[in-house]
């Protein structure tokens, strides 16, 4: 089970990103940590997240509020494309020609 998760320093010092970002990326309700005695950890099903938020705010200069509109945005497209999927399997489960 550890080796689901990345210690936070770690991960900012190979990725050249300030552990304060992390922390804003938390404050903000965008990722969550496991805080333990030896540091904070993260899991690493959330690494994706945390690069697209990182380019997001170093790359492109985004603020914090603008990272957090736009995941609930791409969180939003991802969840209609799951029911336009779902639609479009019920339609060729009744028939072939819609």
């Amino acid at each position: 089970m550890q080796n689901d998760w990345i210690i936070i320093t770690d991960y900012c010092d190979k990725c050249h990103i300030d552990t304060s970002f992390i922390d804003l990326l938390e404050e903000n309700g965008l990722i969550d940590l496991r805080h333990e005695e030896d540091g904070a950890y993260l899991c690493t099903e959330q690494l994706p997240d945390v690069e697209r938020y990182s380019r997001l705010y170093y790359d492109l200069d985004i603020n914090m509020e603008g990272i957090d509109v736009i995941s609930n945005l791409l969180r939003r497209i991802e969840s209609m494309q799951r029911e336009i999927d779902r639609l479009h399997n019920r339609l060729r489960f009744y028939g072939e020609g819609y």
